[in-house]
């Protein structure tokens, strides 16, 4: 199979955009009943020309909106399908306390906010990113279209937040097999919806996959009584859930996926382990193209379980934090992405040039994950852009 390629580029960025003070404001003024829904849509489309502007002028091929119409990283799909309802305060029992974003709430001494459950028959009833999509599209030439990057929630969100039996309602869903299929089939909906107007170019922000490399999580995840299969059963699940949203998709439809260990306000992470307990499942059964991978920090691990990255497969190195302003060294950058060249031309028996081929680069994560974003400001957001392109721009001279 040949490398899929241009998306994703050589500079990459992970979706989330610090908003302007404006757009802050406005959306806590509509929130409140303070503002309209014309005031609020005008801040974000103006904010929205003016960031993808930004992008072109760093050379970013795969501009995305920002996520400036989301409060949260995973947007609007989940309450967009019939079978889900929010609800504003959920009982924190039905939450299971070791996976690693509802146990740093717990330890905080905060409840989980806010949560979207499964109530009926799940069933795609529309597209609530396509009408973004399309405002995003008329930014651009025509030629530029393909390259835009939209981001998803992945599919397996809200399943693995929630204790066994909670996730959906057993006179609904015999099994978590009946239910999946039917995300599954609302994710090939809505990838449908997308193409149809255009988007070539798909992004998964999936913590959740990472979560299964730390060990806090699974020995908490052995010891609830309620599961009835085991980390590893469940994470093989969730391989196939994806490879099922993804079984219709067209082979010009570019699929990645973002896995990171947390990025909530005030640059906060959730979880540590490297790669390696998932690495084989998680680079050979996955059925995408591109692997965005957080590398910024040792909390992540090292570089060896890129040897199971198949020659077809590319994976853009998050070696540039997003969640502090203090700039990397170049150099140092440079190196780190020379090293992980190494392990994916020792696991596939290629140069290291070739396996240079493979990669490219990014921050580690985006830069407002949630609306209020890390600590860093836009001065700073910008020159993280700006290194992020210079090593590309060395180790890939003349390449987008």
């Amino acid at each position: 199979m040949s490398l899929h390629r241009c998306p994703p580029f050589r500079v990459e960025h992970l979706g989330s955009l610090l908003r302007t003070n404006e757009l802050l404001d406005v959306k806590t003024a509509y929130e409140k009943g303070q503002a309209t829904q014309e005031q609020l849509e005008a801040v974000e489309k103006k904010d929205i020309k003016d960031v993808v502007e930004l992008q072109k002028k760093l050379r970013y091929p795969a501009a995305s909106d920002g996520e400036y119409c989301r409060h949260m990283f995973w947007g609007s799909f989940f309450p967009g399908l019939d079978g889900f309802e929010e609800v504003a305060e959920p009982n924190p029992e039905v939450f299971r306390p070791y996976a690693p974003d509802v146990a740093a709430f717990l330890e905080a001494g905060h409840k989980p906010g806010e949560s979207v459950f499964c109530t009926g028959k799940i069933k795609h009833v529309g597209s609530t990113y396509v009408d973004q999509f399309k405002y995003l599209a008329s930014l651009v030439a025509p030629e530029e279209v393909k390259n835009l990057k939209l981001t998803l929630a992945a599919p397996n969100w809200y399943h693995l937040r929630y204790r066994e039996g909670y996730a959906y309602p057993k006179d609904v869903y015999a099994n978590v097999d009946e239910y999946f299929a039917d995300i599954a089939k609302a994710y090939q909906d809505e990838l449908k919806v997308l193409y149809d107007a255009g988007c070539r170019n798909v992004q998964f922000d999936d913590p959740n996959l990472v979560y299964f490399c730390s060990e806090k999580m699974l020995q908490g995840w052995k010891e609830d009584p309620l599961n009835t299969l085991t980390a590893d059963e469940t994470f093989e699940k969730y391989i196939k859930l994806y490879n099922d949203c993804l079984a219709t998709r067209p082979q010009d439809f570019h699929i990645g996926v973002h896995l990171c260990r947390g990025n909530f306000v005030g640059s906060r992470h959730f979880s540590e382990g490297g790669y390696d307990r998932i690495a084989t499942k998680l680079f050979k059964e996955l059925n995408v193209d591109t692997y965005y991978l957080e590398y910024d920090t040792p909390r992540a691990g090292g570089f060896e379980p890129l040897k199971e990255v198949p020659r077809h497969k590319a994976v853009i190195l998050g070696v540039v934090t997003s969640k502090f302003p203090e700039l990397e060294d170049k150099e140092e950058m440079k190196q780190r992405v020379y090293d992980a060249a190494k392990f994916i031309a020792e696991g596939n028996g290629i140069t290291v040039e070739q396996a240079l081929d493979q990669l490219g680069v990014s921050p580690q994560c985006g830069f407002a994950s949630h609306r209020e974003g890390n600590a860093i400001d836009r001065d700073g957001m910008i020159k993280k852009l700006e290194l992020v392109r210079a090593i590309a721009d060395d180790i890939w001279p003349g390449q987008l």
